[in-house]
């Protein structure tokens, strides 16, 4: 069974509420708190820069596939892109990145419930799943988060990160 656009864009509302409310009540010593280890070091402020840089480049796949697109191309470097999002996004601050966020969400939020249910069955690309109907990408964008969600609580009991 399909889940309705008006479904998916209500659990992307309620996700996207959640974790702004969660970044919205760090103190500055949890912004530093290290999450990720293995290559670049991320600490909750990389993290919230994904979210934020992650969506925007999801609703422009998003929209291509919607469009008839396929989606990434077949040689698309996930960690690549990642790394390079994180090096464009260096000079904002926490609060820009939230109003950033709050701001892709919404439309994201709004661009989902526009989908009919033919454009919800169409299939492209995911940087991470592969090929996939756009149903499917769409719910990994609200699994992604919740994924990361689970770290950053973890995170926040972790060292700063080291002044650079």
């Amino acid at each position: 069974m399909v889940e309705g656009a008006a479904f998916l864009a209500n659990r992307l509302k309620i996700e996207g509420e959640k974790a702004y409310e969660y970044f919205s009540l760090l103190t500055p010593e949890q912004w530093l708190s290290i999450v990720y280890t293995e290559g670049a070091a991320w600490n909750i402020r990389n993290v919230l820069a994904h979210y934020v840089t992650a969506e925007k480049g999801f609703l422009r796949i998003f929209a291509e596939v919607r469009d008839g697109g396929p989606g990434v191309p077949e040689d698309f470097d996930i960690d690549r892109f990642n790394a390079n999002q994180q090096i464009k996004t260096q000079q904002l601050t926490t609060f820009e990145l939230l109003e950033q966020f709050k701001s892709v969400r919404g439309q994201m939020i709004a661009f989902v419930a526009s989908l009919s249910e033919k454009d919800l069955v169409k299939q492209g690309r995911h940087p991470f799943l592969g090929e996939t109907t756009l149903t499917e990408m769409i719910k990994m964008v609200y699994r992604h988060n919740q994924i990361h969600a689970r770290d950053l609580r973890s995170g926040v009991g972790n060292k700063p990160a080291p002044p650079e």
